[in-house]
């Protein structure tokens, strides 16, 4: 039966590439998988430190069972030539550093040591994607995800393509495709068995089917009592598959939803039912280690965007991303747009051919996952190229009929080749350059795609270098940022052409020299490169409804004199209250309700307070003594949140919290630091340094002593086997703050 070995221990890292590395173990530095080649600084360091080779060995044992088996090395994402080696000789070779390869190690094995080799390359390579040109992201060098070894019998089972077509039949079915692997050319006979189990392991159905070539497609149908996968109700069922030959038997378990994607002229429909698509763009970078945070990071990021952000899809910008990210998507009921590796440049004909096996490897590698609801089979932000893209789409159409493609541009009046007309859409902001155009968030279709038709159309990106805001801004700045995101939002929602709109970006970046802010960080983000929330968070936030969290969220830092002018009117408030009450000192409250006017097709428009509601004499004129604040939200009448601020903020404690009190044994978990003042709110303005120490079984990614930017900082550790850790965090004024976590 097949197995999988845990390859991510023992690993040696090596500077750089000899060729005597292939054949013989050389002391260096002990790692764990996923690593990368160069921990870089937060901010202002070298991108090209990590472009050049670096080497993993790895020394191990053949078990005797092994024998007569087929045995395979495999990697889920190495950035980004690989090379590997088997006592020295070369075995296998992959350019793309964002999906899984193998390396075939059968009737290649001694008896002893064996010692496994893997040279990667971290300098952008002209002729594989995404390079050739300038990209707004980094390339971490390293073998940055997770590693294996696959056991199975001679003849084994392949990727399995699911497919679950007219779901919204009464009586469901399931056709399942798979190749059937003899890579020693056996004789082929004997029985596969599929199988689908739903959550809770009871049987739904069953067929079997005898062997005799290379591929082999079942069919299940007549089953009844599915329930359908939704954003709500993210239903998986199992398909288990059992292959028994003369040479053995293999099993293999895959997830998989049954649900039905549309992309219209009348907007986006899941299941049948129109859903207006809200999101941001991911990129997988986090400080200090770039790529290389294993699965419950990956996990936890998509937590933040369905349960923190209340968003109901992530484009994956622009890359495929790990599985393990892909795979709670699934769980949690987060839509996903992926999309093969590139920024805006388009290289030769051999550039081309490795992008259309770009399309190739993301689409087999990701093809059961319900999220998953449209391809990116065009380079983010190029130029229009006929051939090229008619191949992807076509590729795309080969392998998978189940959902559409679509083509993410930013230049208007583009070939469509795709299902869907994806554009970035930065129309909002150009007023600035001058022009008659007055102030617009997003253009209408037909001005964009230039077709005397309406066609499937989805906005991609908007924002992000058109109004990059750091976390500790001046607050007006911070205004109008959530002002720019609210405003496309309520665009979008208006227009029953537009599926939905993915903003640019959930997340700040780091990224070459010839972007951001000269630091090497894009701080295009509604959140900072540590998760924590901007102001711009609870634009998206606050559309969920109360039912599933209040949010209450005014964007101010309370104070008088941060505001040009002073005060601090107009004042905003994120929010999916009915209304809201603010009360100023012991002056008598007032209750205002959202601002249709301006937001008539938000879900939940923010509160605006202004002159309308307070007079200047109400808040305090400059010179007057400047008083605290509440602001309490009512939800069908009755108060359901809270927010207090102090007029004399200081600083009170220091407030330390990880995702997690218990991690596995060697997972990552992200731990925030904050200063506080007496209500409880971050000092967004104190910045004096936290040192940071952890103890017991694991250790600190990233360095010990670090600043507080806006009132905080995060950090991740990773568990270095099972029992207690210990995390104490110092700085001079707030004294020291300690927790405990276990890995087990």
């Amino acid at each position: 039966m097949r197995s999988y070995i845990d390859f991510n221990d023992g690993w040696v890292f090596h500077e750089g590439f000899a060729g005597a590395l292939t054949t013989e173990a050389a002391p260096g530095k002990s790692v764990r998988l996923p690593h990368t080649a160069v921990e870089l600084p937060f901010s202002y360091f070298d991108e090209r430190s990590y472009q050049h080779q670096f080497t993993y060995q790895k020394t191990f044992h053949a078990e005797p069972s092994w024998a007569g088996r087929e045995v395979t090395l495999l990697f889920d994402g190495a950035m980004a030539n690989s090379t590997v080696y088997l006592n020295g000789v070369e075995i296998a070779a992959h350019k793309d550093g964002y999906t899984p390869f193998g390396a075939r190690l059968t009737d290649r094995l001694r008896s002893g040591v064996n010692l496994v080799t893997v040279v990667i390359d971290g300098s952008e390579n002209p002729d594989i994607p995404p390079f050739g040109g300038r990209i707004d992201y980094l390339t971490y060098a390293g073998i940055y995800r997770e590693a294996s070894l696959r056991i199975t019998a001679p003849i084994w089972i392949g990727h399995p393509k699911i497919e679950t077509p007219d779901v919204l039949a009464r009586s469901k079915t399931v056709t399942v495709r798979a190749e059937i692997n003899n890579l020693e050319g056996k004789p082929l006979s004997g029985t596969l068995t599929a199988a689908i189990k739903d959550r809770n392991g009871k049987p739904v159905g069953s067929v079997a089917s005898e062997i005799d070539g290379k591929s082999i497609c079942l069919t299940l149908s007549g089953l009844d009592g599915i329930e359908l996968w939704d954003i709500d109700n993210p239903a998986l069922y199992t398909l288990e598959m059992q292959l028994e030959t003369p040479s053995g038997s293999d099993w293999i378990a895959c997830p998989f939803g049954f649900r039905q994607v549309e992309f219209t002229t009348e907007g986006f429909k899941l299941n049948g039912k129109p859903l207006k698509l809200r999101g941001l763009n991911r990129h997988q970078s986090f400080p200090y280690v770039g790529y290389a945070l294993g699965r419950a990071a990956q996990e936890r990021d998509a937590d933040i965007l369905k349960h923190e952000l209340h968003l109901n899809i992530v484009r994956t910008s622009h890359y495929p991303q790990s599985k393990y990210f892909l795979d709670r998507c699934d769980q949690i009921g987060l839509l996903v747009f992926e999309e093969i590796p590139g920024w805006q440049h388009i290289g030769g004909d051999a550039w081309k051919a490795e992008a259309v096996e770009n399309v190739r490897r993301m689409v087999r590698r990701d093809w059961n996952h319900p999220s998953i609801v449209i391809w990116g089979v065009r380079i983010n932000e190029s130029q229009d190229d006929h051939d090229f893209y008619v191949e992807t789409n076509r590729v795309a159409h080969e392998m998978d009929n189940t959902r559409p493609t679509g083509g993410v541009r930013y230049i208007t009046e583009s070939e469509m080749l795709e299902d869907v007309y994806t554009m970035n859409d930065f129309i909002l902001g150009n007023e600035e350059l001058g022009g008659n155009r007055p102030r617009t968030p997003l253009r209408p279709q037909q001005e964009v795609t230039g077709l005397d038709r309406i066609v499937p159309y989805m906005i991609t990106e908007y924002g992000g270098h058109m109004y990059p805001t750091k976390s500790n801004d001046h607050e007006q700045r911070q205004a109008e940022h959530v002002l720019r995101h609210l405003q496309v939002l309520n665009a979008a929602y208006g227009d029953p052409q537009i599926a939905g709109c993915i903003g640019w970006c959930a997340f700040d970046y780091n990224t070459h020299k010839d972007f951001g802010s000269g630091d090497r960080i894009c701080h295009h983000g509604v959140s900072d490169m540590f998760r924590e929330p901007k102001f711009a968070a609870y634009a998206y936030a606050s559309q969920c409804e109360p039912s599933e969290e209040v949010i209450l969220k005014p964007v101010t830092f309370w104070a008088r004199g941060e505001r040009n002018i002073g005060g601090t009117l107009p004042l905003m408030i994120l929010t999916n209250c009915d209304e809201i009450e603010l009360r100023y000192g012991s002056y008598p409250g007032k209750r205002i309700g959202p601002d249709r006017e301006a937001f008539p097709h938000l879900p939940h428009p923010p509160v605006v307070i202004d002159r309308k509601h307070f007079s200047k004499d109400e808040l305090g004129l400059w010179g007057m003594e400047w008083l605290d604040s509440t602001i309490i939200g009512y939800v069908d009448g009755k108060p359901a949140a809270e927010v207090k601020f102090v007029a004399d903020p200081i600083p009170a404690r220091l407030e330390v919290i990880a995702d997690t009190d218990s991690i596995g044994a060697s997972d990552p978990v992200r731990v925030m630091v904050r200063a506080l003042d007496q209500a409880g709110n971050k000092l967004p303005f104190f910045p004096e340094p936290v040192s940071i120490a952890v103890s017991g079984a694991a250790r600190l990614l990233g360095p010990e002593l670090v600043p507080l930017r806006a009132g905080s900082t995060g950090f991740w550790i990773e568990a270095t086997g099972r029992g207690p850790i210990g995390i104490k965090v110092t700085n001079d004024r707030l004294g020291t703050t300690a927790i405990e976590l276990t890995a087990a």
